[in-house]
């Protein structure tokens, strides 16, 4: 069978229209957005928690269809950056602001433990004006005390993490036999960090923080 080249123009008639968009360093641009990892029907996906605060009745508002157990993460999330703030290097008062977390996408419905990682990331980063950066994605659930447990899915989120062009990602230090699994191109192409504890993803995740320079005279 002779071979049937596929030029650029020609990918788009035969494949379809492009099911995954490289969008991580543009969402992460701004403090309080971080990239997480998870598992859909069809595989694995990066999945976004947006983190915002604002003047108002203080409380955690939780949007974008979360389940039960992915509203708890959310709260425990908020719960130790509060209880950690000064040693996070967060200013006093972010309690008092009203807080809203939101998943996209809206429209579809999501549950589980594993965006607890991702959770505090996206806030600690709002309230210290860290960036998260863009080359990084994670997954793991996280305490109140701030140790990062296993989760699962493993594969499937590593390989929707290559295919989404993040070149580290961060997982629990339980899950460490599970990357047995994985293809050994896309692990030689990514470095994968192993968590115990969530101040270790905050020192992989964020941005180091800004350097004021002093004035000439």
């Amino acid at each position: 069978v002779a071979p049937v080249n596929v030029g650029g123009e020609a990918v788009k008639t035969y494949l379809g229209r492009a099911k995954f968009h490289a969008e991580v360093a543009e969402r992460t641009e701004v403090p309080g957005v971080a990239t997480g990892l998870a598992v859909t029907g069809i595989g694995g996906e990066v999945l976004f928690v947006e983190a915002a605060a604002m003047d108002g009745q203080k409380g955690l508002t939780l949007t974008g269809q979360l389940g039960d157990v992915m509203k708890e993460s959310a709260q425990i999330g908020l719960s130790y950056v509060r209880s950690h703030a000064t040693a996070l290097g967060i200013a006093p008062g972010f309690e008092e602001k009203a807080i809203h977390v939101h998943v996209p996408a809206g429209a579809i419905p999501k549950d589980g433990p594993s965006a607890g990682v991702t959770m505090v990331t996206a806030l600690v980063s709002l309230f210290s004006g860290r960036p998260v950066k863009s080359t990084v994605g994670m997954t793991g659930e996280v305490t109140l005390q701030g140790k990062v447990l296993p989760i699962g899915g493993v594969k499937q989120k590593l390989l929707a993490a290559h295919r989404a062009g993040l070149t580290e990602v961060i997982l629990p230090y339980r899950n460490e036999a599970d990357l047995d699994d994985l293809p050994q191109s896309v692990r030689e192409a990514m470095t994968i960090h192993l968590a115990s504890d969530v101040r270790q993803v905050l020192d992989w995740a964020l941005e180091p923080k800004s350097v004021t320079l002093p004035q000439a005279a």
